[in-house]
């Protein structure tokens, strides 16, 4: 999976793709923020993104890819002015892990369907035994499959990835299966997140979907009752799931991260006039 680097002016964004997933997600936002005159970065984070072949003993530690993804926030610094950082799902997770170790030198934050609890409507019932499986050879055995709605409101896009699913191992929403070992480690950081949260400093815009399947808005109100940013703003979106970023609200997702980034970056907004 090929890294998707855009470059434009001084102002770097840093967007980090959800769980066994891969850049192609973050696409679209990156495309609108580059037109906004930002640089912009999504990598693909080995042990964490997918992978072909056997993923479940390819995942790395939740403390590697918070490793990873700090280089590639590191790197960043190295070239512009300043770096901004966002996520989708569990990649919001993972970028509020680096906030709260860098405090003010992250310029601002967009959290995307930010995943502190699986509890959106259509996760399965048996979800509660997963805790058993990870003391179990199950660990490295099962694999969670997606299936309908696919993280889409959109019902035209939801056939199409379900016609993509059932032929290839991942699409624009992410692997067609989700290991368990994965999500062991992706607990593992959300409990250790939550704890960090206080040290999170910099201004934050947290956009998640009322119908969010996967994750509840109850993640991004936690998030936001526990930051200690001066400057926190909530959207709620109306016409997506999940996937907030390919979904319905896409381009809603992308116009308020953009405002968002401006707002604190005068000369990137001066780009894009």
């Amino acid at each position: 999976m090929d890294a998707i680097t855009l470059q434009g002016g001084e102002h770097a964004v840093l967007l980090l793709h959800g769980l066994q997933s891969s850049p192609a997600e973050l696409q679209p936002l990156a495309r609108r923020l580059h037109q906004a005159g930002y640089t912009v970065h999504v990598p693909h984070i080995q042990g964490y993104g997918f992978m072909h072949g056997d993923t479940a003993r390819s995942v790395t530690s939740w403390q590697d890819w918070h490793a990873k993804a700090l280089a590639e926030f590191r790197a960043l610094q190295q070239q512009y002015k300043t770096v901004s950082l966002g996520g989708l799902c569990i990649g919001a997770t993972l970028s509020l892990s680096i906030a709260a170790e860098l405090g003010d030198e992250v310029s601002a934050l967009s959290l995307l369907a930010t995943t502190l609890w699986y509890d959106g409507w259509s996760i399965p019932w048996y979800r509660f035994f997963r805790h058993l499986g990870y003391y179990t050879p199950f660990l490295y055995i099962y694999s969670y499959r997606e299936r309908e709605p696919y993280g889409l409101k959109n019902k035209q896009l939801r056939k199409w990835i379900a016609r993509e699913m059932s032929h290839k191992d991942s699409t624009i929403v992410g692997a067609s299966k989700l290991n368990l070992r994965a999500i062991q480690e992706a607990e593992r950081m959300i409990s250790a997140v939550k704890k960090s949260l206080p040290r999170v400093t910099a201004p934050a815009i947290l956009i998640h979907a009322v119908e969010d399947d996967v994750s509840s808005p109850r993640s991004a109100r936690f998030v936001a009752e526990h930051v200690s940013s001066v400057r926190v703003e909530s959207v709620l979106l109306h016409n997506s799931y999940h996937m907030i970023t390919v979904d319905n609200d896409r381009e809603q997702v992308a116009a308020d991260t953009i405002r968002f980034f401006n707002s604190v970056h005068p000369v990137a907004r001066n780009a894009e006039s």
